[in-house]
């Protein structure tokens, strides 16, 4: 119902506080909740559902594209599943480890039982704590926001920078022009398949290995898209699918490792100071992606893609810890 760019803007604005919001609330919540042998696969849901969203998102503006205020029926859309989610939450309990490090023993109790069963025991030992900002800039917790922030950064800024400007990127490369391009970028979605089989691998292969295997074949997508932008089509697309089926991995534990890596009492917290150090970059590609585009083509614009995650591979190799198999208070631990 905007009226006029400002009213637009300033909804815009208010969805993302709440999106933001949400991202380090619900997967929080979600990591609580699961045992440690299921948490990568249980967020691992969460990144395939992202994706999922991403393409069902091209398939609607391929609908709604040519049809007369179709953004704004594309915007309105989003209400049906808001929706759903309102009604879904309205009774999800507070996470019992959350409870239990403020000291509300009883009601972590309840919760257990309501959830999993009198039989179930809370095995984390978390003591009551006091919340505090401050706790997260110790030199070791300190160390792994920045990390986390440039990781996620140099992982979701290409990502965004594909999805949000798909059509263009998708006729540079000569996959159709015009509204059949955004089919083509749902195209490339498909292989986000990844996350499937990443869902298992987390576990079986371990968290840092495949973070590192998978970001250096996703770099290797993106070098040969940014060298050989004229290449024959099914280069372009086996490079795409390259980019895009390794991403699984790293989708994952941009929403994992966050979770894995700070106290219960500064879980949520530390989630969300990490994505918000990746959304800065995500505003600037926002704006700079189209002026790159336009000014030195797709070729350079893809091998600036691949410097990031170039970027994020090396960290890993440096900085990338290994949490699997071990329970929220042991991988949260500074050693």
């Amino acid at each position: 119902f905007a009226a006029d760019p400002l009213q637009l803007v300033l909804a815009r604005f208010a969805i993302g506080l709440f999106v933001g919001a949400d991202y380090p609330i619900a997967t929080s919540l979600i990591a609580e909740f699961t045992p440690k042998a299921h948490r990568s696969i249980s967020m691992g849901a969460v990144s395939a559902a992202w994706y999922l969203g991403a393409t069902a998102a091209a398939f609607v503006g391929f609908a709604l594209v040519g049809i007369e205020d179709g953004w704004k029926w594309m915007l309105g859309s989003a209400v049906v599943p808001c929706i759903i989610l309102l009604i879904g939450r309205h009774d999800i309990p507070e996470s019992p480890l959350w409870l239990q490090s403020k000291g509300k023993f009883a009601e972590a109790r309840a919760v257990m039982d309501r959830v999993f069963g009198e039989d179930i025991e809370i095995h984390e030992d978390e003591q009551p704590t006091k919340t505090s900002l401050g706790f997260l800039f110790k030199a070791g917790y300190f160390k792994r926001i920045i990390y986390l922030g440039i990781l996620t950064l140099c992982q979701v800024v290409p990502m965004y920078a594909i999805y949000t400007f798909g059509p263009d990127i998708m006729s540079a490369f000569g996959l159709s022009e015009g509204r059949m391009s955004i089919l083509g970028e749902s195209a490339v979605s498909l292989f986000l398949i990844g996350t499937i089989p990443a869902m298992f691998w987390l576990n079986s292969l371990g968290r840092r290995p495949l973070l590192i295997g998978s970001l250096f074949f996703m770099a290797v997508g993106l070098v040969i898209l940014g060298i050989f932008p004229d290449a024959p089509i099914w280069v372009v697309i086996i490079a795409f699918g390259l980019y895009a089926f390794f991403s699984g991995g790293p989708g994952i534990l941009q929403w994992l490792y966050p979770n894995e890596l700070f106290p219960t009492h500064v879980r949520a917290s530390a989630v969300g100071i990490s994505i918000s150090i990746s959304r800065i970059g995500t505003i600037i590609s926002t704006y700079g992606t189209p002026i790159f585009l336009e000014n030195f083509g797709v070729g350079p614009t893809m091998l600036v893609a691949a410097g990031l995650v170039i970027l994020g591979l090396v960290l890993s190799v440096m900085m990338a810890p290994e949490t699997r198999g071990q329970s929220l208070q042991e991988s949260s631990m500074l050693n």
